[in-house]
């Protein structure tokens, strides 16, 4: 009988093959917009925000077409980015004081909040699920799988998202109330940051237990709750969470 899969060490050469020409057909497209699929895109954000559930379904219907979990399409990337500078100008129009600090600011979201840290949580993740949460092989001709960096990246941007709503843009509205100098304030300031860190796990945890050689994938629930402790807590001791991030921003006085 034929084997059915190829030795682990070919395997391990042909995914690292497959994943360098992957990251270069990634980089590649981020300079050529039309190559990139917004449509698809912006359906994914829906899905994020409505059935996450849905929009990780469609992960395994990629990797049975392409053969990889990660996304090939830089869109997703650039759209999150784009809109993290636009609601970045719209807090610095409403709150900073000069033109060079506001720059900064929103070169700042852009690059460290969203790309830089999200760059850190997925490769904790990666490493993290790679080292601990891989299924043992039954079958000793099996091919090993792993985690696509990639992929533990696209889970990052799948999950900023909803999170993005909650704590960037729903905040910037409600502002006039979460800055008010009352138990309200502190109380939908400390809410919101709750509901937004929550979503970013959840969706994390859809994210990595979508991959079906991983186990225990709960663990990406723990921060939740981490939050859940952190609520009360900030508001027993009278910390609004919105006026700590715009003085951290822009110095904000209370």
């Amino acid at each position: 009988m034929l084997p059915t899969s190829h030795p682990i060490g070919g395997s391990s050469k042909l995914r690292g093959k497959s994943r360098s020409s992957l990251l270069w057909l990634y980089l590649r497209r981020l300079f050529k917009p039309s190559q990139m699929d917004f449509q698809y895109t912006f359906w994914t954000m829906l899905q994020l925000c409505v059935s996450p559930k849905t929009a990780y379904r469609h992960t395994s219907y990629h990797k049975q077409t392409k053969n990889h979990w990660a996304r090939d399409d830089p869109a997703f990337v650039v759209v999150c980015s784009a809109l993290m500078a636009a609601i970045a100008v719209a807090y610095c129009l409403a709150f900073s004081h000069s033109f060079g600090r506001s720059v900064l600011t929103v070169v700042s979201a852009v690059a460290v909040d969203f790309l830089a840290i999200g760059a850190v949580i997925a490769t904790l993740g990666w490493g993290l699920s790679n080292k601990f949460l891989r299924r043992q092989n039954q079958h000793s001709h099996a091919v090993e799988q792993s985690v696509e960096w990639m992929y533990a990246f696209d889970v990052h941007c799948n999950a900023f998202f909803p999170m993005f709503l909650l704590i960037y843009v729903l905040q910037l509205a409600l502002c006039p109330i979460l800055l008010m100098h009352s138990i309200l304030g502190r109380v939908l300031s400390a809410a919101l940051f709750a509901a937004g860190s929550s979503v970013y796990w959840y969706i994390t945890f859809l994210g990595y237990s979508a991959l079906p050689f991983l186990e225990r994938t709960e663990v990406f629930l723990y921060p939740i709750g981490g939050v859940a402790v952190a609520v009360p807590l900030a508001i027993v001791l009278g910390i609004n969470p919105t006026k700590l991030v715009l003085s951290w921003y822009f110095g904000y006085i209370p």
